[in-house]
């Protein structure tokens, strides 16, 4: 591929800049507020280029979770995409990116919506999020007909590999099918022959349950009994004592923050941690479970469950302490700044900033050429002229022509008798 030589290109880049905060003032104080809802029209109104196209600055949007069902995943996610802008501006080898956040709320809202909306108004180029597979069906029209590209750091239902997304969706999550498998081959390894699954509906609940399903089958278990509910209902007693009535050894719950009520009911009928195993997956498996059950101390102990997650070294977590002292989860921190990454790296080799030039790239960027595992290492590669291949922080992505990462790392939690969560071990599953 033709690229322009790097310093001509930065020095373009400076100028623009220049000329933009001449215009606009400085709006480092809206980006850094993750809860600002508001929009300036100003730059919309001189005629700035619309959302997608290339304006020579890198824009990256946030559809993540700052309420709703799957909250507890937000702060990690945002910690991982500021971290990711943070290194990229401060390395000084490409023009500064900025970042626009905002809430993707969950499917019982239309927070995503207007956000979304928002984001465009603001020429985001790159939209990180959402992180419900539910949402993100919400809103993916919306955003690649509009050009932009859409990176999930934490979609997992495998019907978003299929999907007609004009090529401008990727996703740095894998896809269900292998969280399906590895969950399968832990609940047959433990010794447990019959499965009863609970599920919330949505397409990331009912496709994880099929999943689920298939790797125990294939590993010669049973599922003897599937209940799918809606996480919105006032309580769940028919469908826990559906699986009361089927006594299976073992119980995978599959759900979100409605987890906690689900798990009491279990408890209340008999078959909760205390008395059966009891699994469950990434969109319950946090320590946010256990502080909704804080009440109930060691209700969670022997809880098992995966997540993709790999095992993340000190320096990266410190640096995202650096970023959020608060964090106690780091679930898709990684894949989050993975994301981020990418979309920059992608930028630079099609020396663009319009979302469609960046989703051509991305494929590129991410397996093919020289490895390299930092923005610094990667940048300098392209202004060499080489082809790259970004090992991410989340695991090697490798995206396929689907825009789902070739092979995934998953971790192993188990819930101790403080409700709190222990990391047992680390699998990879695909290619």
């Amino acid at each position: 591929m033709t690229r322009q030589n790097p310093l001509w290109r930065l020095l373009a880049l400076l100028f623009a800049l220049t000329l933009i905060a001449a215009a606009c003032g400085d709006d480092d104080d809206d980006s850094a507020d993750a809860g600002d809802d508001t929009t300036d029209t100003t730059a919309a109104d001189e005629g700035d280029e619309p959302a997608g196209e290339d304006d020579g600055v890198l824009t990256i949007g946030t559809l993540l979770p700052e309420t709703g069902s799957l909250a507890f995943l937000g702060p990690p996610e945002f910690a991982g995409v500021d971290l990711a802008v943070q290194e990229i501006n401060e390395s000084g080898l490409m023009g500064d990116v900025e970042v626009v956040h905002g809430d993707s709320g969950d499917t019982s809202t239309d927070i995503a919506n207007q956000t979304v909306d928002r984001l465009l108004s603001e020429n985001a180029d790159v939209i990180i999020g959402a992180a419900s597979s539910g949402v993100t069906l919400t809103v993916i029209d919306k955003i690649v007909g509009a050009g932009v590209v859409q990176i999930s750091p934490a979609n997992t239902a495998k019907s978003l590999s299929d999907y007609d997304d004009n090529d401008l969706y990727f996703r740095t999550a894998p896809s269900d099918i292998l969280q399906g498998q590895v969950l399968g081959e832990i609940i047959i390894e433990d010794g447990n022959s019959t499965v009863g699954i609970l599920a919330l509906q949505d397409p990331y609940g009912e496709g994880l349950a099929e999943d689920l399903t298939t790797a125990i089958t294939d590993a010669g278990g049973e599922v003897v009994e599937t209940k799918i509910y809606d996480p919105n209902a006032q309580n769940f007693d028919a469908e826990v004592q559906a699986i009361v009535d089927a006594d299976p050894d073992a119980i995978a719950v599959i759900g979100f923050d409605e987890s906690a009520r689900v798990i009491t009911t279990m408890i209340e009928k008999g078959i909760g941690p205390a008395d059966k195993k009891v699994y469950g997956t990434d969109g319950n498996m946090g320590n946010a479970l256990g502080e909704q059950l804080a009440d109930s101390p060691g209700a969670l102990n022997g809880m098992k469950g995966t997540t993709p997650l790999v095992e993340l070294s000190q320096d990266f977590k410190d640096r995202l302490l650096a970023v959020d002292d608060s964090l106690v989860d780091f679930n898709y921190a990684a894949e989050s700044y993975d994301a981020v990454m990418l979309a920059a790296l992608a930028s630079l080799a099609a020396d663009s900033t319009s979302g469609e030039a960046i989703g051509a790239e991305l494929i590129n960027v991410s397996g093919e050429g020289t490895q390299c595992s930092t923005f610094k290492e990667c940048a300098e590669l392209l202004a060499d002229g080489e082809d790259i291949d970004y090992e991410g922080v989340s695991g090697p992505i490798d995206f396929d022509e689907k825009g789902d990462p070739g092979q995934a790392s998953f971790g192993i939690l188990q819930f101790n008798e403080s409700n709190t969560l222990d990391t047992l071990e680390y699998r990879v599953a695909g290619a």
